[in-house]
């Protein structure tokens, strides 16, 4: 997921779900929203547009035909949690609730890929970690890494216990939806030349 940068009005206002999504819609930038607060998310590096990219491709070919559907970072994720709202857009989910198909973002997914980056590692680890965990619906959360290729799967199944997977012949066992990745797959065409930038 590319980094959040806080929108900070001169007022300091709050935003409804609602007044959020016109925003976002009239917006040439996506924004995330938490509990009121909206947050612009910064462009994406080459290598992290690579890696979510192959992840959405292994993904839409391995789940064709089937109930499954993957999205990409352009589809939100809604989440209602007691009295805190969220809107993230996650840079891979899988959904495969048939009932959860509004045109505007989905809420039920059963696995979320995010890859982390210097500037999103803290949230992607922490915030969204548990805000992840408490989506009902959701069996996996795996986090890619940029700089190697290593990945961080969560389960629901195991507590949310990190397991941890590297190198080229590495697996990302999804048997939640039936489906095993290949980290060198996941890696295909990324520049381990290029450098991230720092936040």
């Amino acid at each position: 997921m590319s980094a959040a940068l806080q929108l900070k009005a001169a007022s300091a206002a709050k935003y409804t779900w609602a007044e959020y999504q016109k925003l976002d819609a009239a917006s040439e930038v996506r924004h995330e929203f938490v509990n009121g607060e909206v947050y612009a998310m910064a462009g994406a590096t080459g290598n992290h547009n690579r890696i979510s990219l192959n992840v959405a491709a292994e993904l839409h070919q391995a789940l064709k035909g089937k109930p499954c559907e993957p999205f990409t970072v352009d589809m939100k994720l809604r989440i209602e949690l007691g009295m805190d709202e969220i809107g993230y857009y996650p840079d891979v989910m899988v959904v495969c609730d048939p009932e959860d198909r509004n045109q505007l973002f989905r809420s039920a997914p059963t696995v979320i890929f995010e890859v982390l980056s210097k500037s999103t590692r803290r949230i992607d680890t922490r915030e969204k970690l548990l805000a992840y965990q408490a989506i009902p619906s959701l069996q996996v959360y795996v986090m890619l890494e940029q700089s190697s290729k290593r990945a961080m799967i969560h389960r629901r199944s195991n507590n949310w216990w990190p397991e941890i997977v590297d190198g080229d012949d590495a697996l990302v066992t999804l048997d939640e939806i039936g489906v095993k990745l290949l980290l060198k797959d996941i890696y295909a065409r990324v520049d381990w030349s290029e450098e991230e930038p720092e936040p």
